[in-house]
């Protein structure tokens, strides 16, 4: 069975994955090159060597497989290495693929040299996945005709194409998929001063005119992801709008207030399964069930889409015994380690990890 993708379960500004209000927005704030790409220096430097290469010898660019957090830029990087060979785009997504049919029909209409883009590809069905091992290596498929004695296999040249897959979750794809990709780029979190780049370009496409302590702050509560940097503009531009008194750093602290989001880019989600580890169970360790009653959330979304960030600052810590707050978590809850009370065991290891 295709695992499920975790669900936000809210709205969350500080949510890495794309809402339906950033679609609005990313196609205008999209870099159209690598020249324009803000950080990520060596993975640019490396397609850069791959495309150029490519151009020298005539030739379609190698597959390429872009894997890390989402909201971290594969979807643009995915564009310019169209724009850069100058050959035509073609998106599609691992959902969208459940049957080898799905691939064969999108294979069998790609033009000489095009770049097809498969976002999440860790979700493709198992039956498309070994179709596309034949068509990446040979550009070849294979298509069954008929049923049971009498089916037969006819071959089918494809165009040379090259793939560019985008995954969250690189570990769940198979070896001989991963193998057939020529590189693969491991895109990693971005520092505050590279945010405030992302911002400050687009600020600038934007029509805004926010200074640089304006936007190191944004940048410094965006956990790391240019997509939650940029939405958390919009949000600072339309209270700049709507506070016509407010400029500068006052907009930006009043405006991520206002939308729950700290001096650490957490928002009330976070804190709530910060403050019951400390405040309920004695900063823990808690188990996943216990602690995802007490907050009223679904497991799945404290472990997959709450927890890794906070582990990440290192405000919380997974044992084999439950979770853990840090000295840290209590410095940013303002909460004194030293008064930690005595709590139940019993009612903390119910269910460990």
């Amino acid at each position: 069975m295709t695992p499920r993708e975790p669900d936000d379960g809210e709205a969350r500004a500080v949510s890495p994955g794309p809402l339906e209000e950033d679609l609005a927005y990313e196609g205008a704030l999209r870099p159209r090159s690598l020249a324009e790409f803000v950080g990520q220096s060596k993975v640019r430097g490396q397609l850069q060597l791959l495309i150029d290469a490519a151009g020298m010898q005539d030739r379609t660019p190698e597959h390429i497989l872009l894997a890390g957090p989402p909201g971290l830029g594969k979807t643009t990087l995915a564009m310019i290495v169209a724009h850069e060979t100058a050959r035509p785009l073609r998106m599609s997504s691992g959902p969208a693929i459940q049957h080898a049919g799905d691939l064969a029909a999108l294979l069998s209409s790609l033009v000489p040299g095009e770049v097809l883009f498969v976002d999440e590809i860790h979700r493709m069905a198992r039956s498309a996945e070994e179709m596309l091992y034949l068509a990446m290596e040979d550009f070849r498929i294979d298509i069954m005709v008929g049923k049971g004695a009498g089916a037969t296999s006819i071959p089918l040249d494809l165009a040379p194409f090259t793939l560019v897959g985008a995954t969250t979750r690189a570990g769940l794809l198979p070896n001989p998929l991963r193998d057939r990709f020529g590189f693969t780029a491991h895109l990693e979190f971005y520092d505050d001063v590279e945010l405030a780049q992302v911002l400050r370009r687009a600020s600038g496409l934007l029509g805004l005119d926010f200074d640089g302590p304006a936007l190191a702050e944004i940048a410094g509560r965006s956990r790391g992801t240019p997509r939650i940097a940029n939405r958390l503009l919009r949000r600072v531009r339309d209270y700049a709008l709507v506070h016509s008194s407010a400029s500068g750093i006052d907009a930006v602290r009043g405006a991520l207030e206002l939308y729950d989001v700290d001096a650490l880019g957490l928002d009330r989600l976070d804190r709530a399964v910060l403050g019951a580890v400390v405040e309920r169970f004695a900063g823990g360790p808690v188990g996943l069930g216990t602690l995802s009653v007490s907050v009223g959330e679904e497991a799945e979304t404290i472990e997959s889409v709450v927890e890794p960030f906070l582990v990440r600052v290192g405000l919380l810590a997974r044992t084999p015994r439950g979770r853990i707050a840090t000295a840290a978590a209590y410095a940013h809850l303002g909460a004194d380690p030293a008064a930690r009370p005595g709590a139940p065991q019993d009612a903390l290891f119910d269910d460990g990890l």
